[in-house]
């Protein structure tokens, strides 16, 4: 009976591996998981229902009133009328005709796309969704492989927790008690690192098998220089400049992400405007599922809410300080040790539970750490050693969102891709993407001046 209490954290995870496979909404297995071991550990003994009763606090006082989620409607909002005023189609029909003679060109555009909005937003839910409303359809009509869509538009969205600014990086600043600006400044390369590395990657696998991306038709594009200059200033430059306006508005400190969700989504109204594309039928669209995708990833927070607190309730942060409390490894054993469970966690968790797990036990562990002088260079830097600790988990957390069976991001662009993409796709599509992560990972382990360098530079 003994091991079957201590073994409830496990089973709540193999449970959650099984169920999400069984056609239920996420929202629905994460919480009822989260209810049924609550039974099970009040049957046991080890759990008393009555505690459910801060769950509906939990998630109402907490994760509901969270400000920063108000963005997320807003974003949701911007992506859809975006697609479904036209805006989207012209703006990746440009960015193709640009880039038709490279191989991937769309893939890359939209990797340089979502880079460019991981500044943005920083809210992984919203990015993806908007990413799959504006990118996805239209590669799927220009033939581009499923997985290869799908695998390109969720890694570059979750671009968005790495590089500034980002709200996660805020969050785990404060629980490590290190300045925010640094952090930001240490997170810039390494953001753009994991950019390239997805470009390298389309470009080369589109060279070898060009029948992955197949290139615009010749008999398409502009016929003449005048109407090239046209597109780009009709389909080009307006999206373009709404973008520019609303990474402008956060880093000029004219406006918070949520602030610069509602610019966008009045933004993507006046293009729509402009483009004598908006009428009743359309804002009446664009809001039904603004509202429905909207409904999907809150129920996602609360069903998740739930599982987390039962998770923790029922021991599983103690059984995982006890997993690495018996290894006595040195500090690259720790450090190692840590990297593979917060990948292994982030099978499971998304960003919030998993730093909210590990970054208070172990970030003053890692601080007082020694490295050999791995980081000793840098010493200059406050605390160097738990900033460079905190950009390792910023990209690790990154394959959270891409790996099964609950990889946040996938199911967030599950929730609103056309019919004909299956989970299957999107799983083979998201592998060589994760692969990279883990490469960036390496790299960034290997040399800390990937991290430390640029807030070094600064300092002098």
């Amino acid at each position: 009976m003994e091991m079957l209490v201590e073994s409830l954290p496990i089973l709540m995870f193999l449970s959650l591996g099984i169920l999400l496979f069984s056609g239920y909404p996420v929202a629905f297995v994460l919480g009822g998981i989260g209810l049924g071991f609550a039974f099970i550990g009040d049957w046991l003994g080890v759990f008393n229902v009555a505690r459910l009763m801060v769950v509906p606090s939990r998630i109402f006082g907490g994760t509901m009133e969270a400000p920063v989620l108000v963005a997320i409607p807003m974003f949701i909002y911007m992506g859809t009328m975006l697609e479904k005023s036209g805006v989207a189609r012209d703006l990746l029909y440009c960015l193709q005709v640009l880039t038709r003679r490279v191989p991937g060109g769309l893939a890359l555009s939209v990797t340089l796309m979502g880079t460019i909005m991981a500044a943005t937003t920083g809210i992984i839910g919203a990015s993806v969704v908007m990413m799959t409303l504006l990118a996805l359809p239209v590669m799927l009509e220009r033939g581009y492989n499923k997985s290869l869509a799908t695998g390109t538009i969720a890694a570059s969205g979750t671009l968005g927790i790495l590089i500034p600014p980002s709200i996660m990086l805020v969050i785990m600043s404060d629980l490590l008690s290190i300045p925010v600006g640094t952090v930001f400044i240490a997170a810039i390369i390494p953001g753009l690192l994991l950019s390239s590395l997805y470009c390298i990657y389309i470009f080369a696998v589109c060279h070898i098998k060009p029948e992955l991306a197949p290139p615009l038709p010749d008999d398409i594009g502009p016929s003449d220089r005048g109407e090239f200059w046209a597109m780009i200033l009709k389909s080009f430059l307006p999206p373009i400049l709404l973008i520019v306006v609303v990474l402008g508005s956060i880093f000029a400190g004219f406006a918070t992400p949520t602030e610069a969700a509602g610019v966008g989504a009045i933004g993507a109204t006046v293009l729509a405007i402009w483009n004598r594309k908006l009428d009743w039928g359309t804002l009446k669209d664009v809001c039904d599922r603004s509202a429905l995708t909207t409904a999907m990833l809150f129920g996602i927070f609360v069903g998740a809410t739930c599982f987390s607190l039962m998770f923790r309730w029922l021991g599983g942060e103690a059984l995982i300080d006890e997993f690495i409390a018996e290894w006595g490894v040195g500090p690259w054993g720790i450090l190692f040790v840590l990297m593979a469970m917060i990948f292994f966690l982030g099978f499971f968790f998304d960003w919030i539970e998993i730093t909210l797990i590990v970054l208070p036990v172990f970030g003053p562990i890692v601080g007082k750490l020694d490295f050999g002088g791995h980081v000793g260079e840098y010493a200059a830097i406050a605390n160097a050693g738990v900033i460079w600790f905190t950009i390792l988990v910023s990209v690790n957390l990154q394959t959270s969102f891409l790996t099964p069976p609950f990889g946040f991001a996938l199911f967030y662009m599950k929730g609103v891709a056309p019919a004909g993409v299956t989970i299957q796709h999107i799983y083979k599509g998201i592998i060589p993407f994760v692969l990279l992560q883990l490469t960036g990972l390496g790299l960034v382990v290997l040399f800390p001046e990937l991290a430390l360098w640029l807030p070094g530079k600064l300092l002098e």
